[in-house]
């Protein structure tokens, strides 16, 4: 037997042993390392080659490759069995039963302000409304000027607006989106705009600094009060049900004229008279109009020959009454057992 082979033979031997005998995965990579790294043995033995007679040469160098294929192979099946051995250790200190029933995993459901505008979406799109979105952060020509609200009225007031630096606001109401998308699309228009409002109330049952609106604007010739008052009156119809009843009341907002608040039956005391609705057997639905001429002017639309509506809702207050859901603030700042109801 030769040198090579009988280094070879030897570097076999003393690696099955050791790959046999290691004690844990750190060790196992250290004699990878060690046989079949860079500088390992098997390495330098198959270096050696060149050293061998030429006759000799094939049949060493065929022997040195099924040898560096055999500790390849000891340290891979050591590899597993280690694994395994680790994995069959951590089951046994973590042992499953698996005849027991499981935990059902918890789920989320959609909260009831998202289901809320969904159904608002979905009456008015069955009517031929289309969605609009416009920024939170908005200026005063969009948020005010545009909407005949001029320099000294109250809306203007710090304590009713959060202003920002460089002469932003943080929107009041939704009807900016109106004003831009007038801006930029040209008449007959049909849109709803829902989205999050900011104003300076304090917090109770019924107010919040932040709440949620949608408001609804459609332009076109001939369109009349009446139009406004058909659309909002099968509006409460299909979301309150055929028996809801509904009045219009005499109003005045800036970008409306003739303007007008709309109420329904409450729906807690069923017109009798309670607390939420302060004796008086209505709730407070929703303020509307036929849109002002100065606001048509405002964004290029002429008025002699466009008419249109406007209305203006809190998403919050038709999901309190849907919900019978007597605080505002539930909606905002409950926790996931109150909101799981729905």
């Amino acid at each position: 037997m030769s040198d090579f082979l009988q280094k070879i033979e030897q570097v076999e031997q003393e690696a099955r042993g050791r790959i046999a005998g290691a004690g844990g995965l750190e060790a196992l990579e250290a004699l990878r390392l060690e046989y079949l790294g860079r500088k390992g043995k098997i390495t330098r033995v198959l270096h050696s080659l060149g050293s061998v007679s030429a006759g000799e040469r094939p049949a060493l160098g065929k022997r040195a490759n099924q040898v560096k294929e055999a500790v390849s192979g000891l340290l891979d099946r050591r590899r597993g069995e280690m694994e395994q051995a680790r994995l069959r250790d951590e089951l046994s200190r973590h042992k499953v039963d698996v005849t027991l029933p499981g935990e059902r995993p918890w789920s989320g459901s959609i909260h009831p302000l998202n289901q809320t505008l969904a159904r608002i979406n979905e009456v008015f799109f069955s009517m031929g409304f289309a969605l609009a979105v416009g920024p939170e952060v908005e200026d005063d020509f969009h948020n005010f000027d545009a909407l005949n609200t001029p320099a000294d009225h109250p809306a203007r007031d710090e304590h009713d607006t959060f202003y920002l630096e460089g002469g932003l606001l943080l929107r009041s109401h939704t009807s900016p989106v109106q004003v831009r998308y007038m801006q930029n699309n040209p008449p007959p228009v049909r849109i709803i705009a829902p989205g999050r409002v900011f104003r300076r109330d304090t917090s109770d049952a019924s107010h919040s600094p932040v709440f949620h609106q949608v408001e609804g604007l459609y332009v076109d010739e001939h369109v009349a009060f009446g139009d406004l008052k058909y659309t909002l009156e099968q509006f409460a119809r299909l979301m309150f049900g055929d028996e809801v009843r509904v009045r219009f009341r005499p109003s005045f907002f800036p970008f409306t004229e003739p303007s007008a608040e709309v109420d329904c039956l409450c729906v807690f005391c069923k017109g009798s008279g309670c607390s939420v609705c302060g004796q008086s057997g209505w709730i407070e639905l929703l303020g509307c109009g036929m849109v002002h001429p100065n606001v048509f002017e405002a964004v290029g639309y002429d008025p002699e020959r466009w008419t249109g509506f406007a209305f203006g809702m809190g998403i919050d207050r038709i999901c309190m009454l849907l919900n019978d859901i007597n605080d505002i603030r539930l909606l905002l700042e409950s926790d996931v057992e109150f909101l799981s109801q729905f």
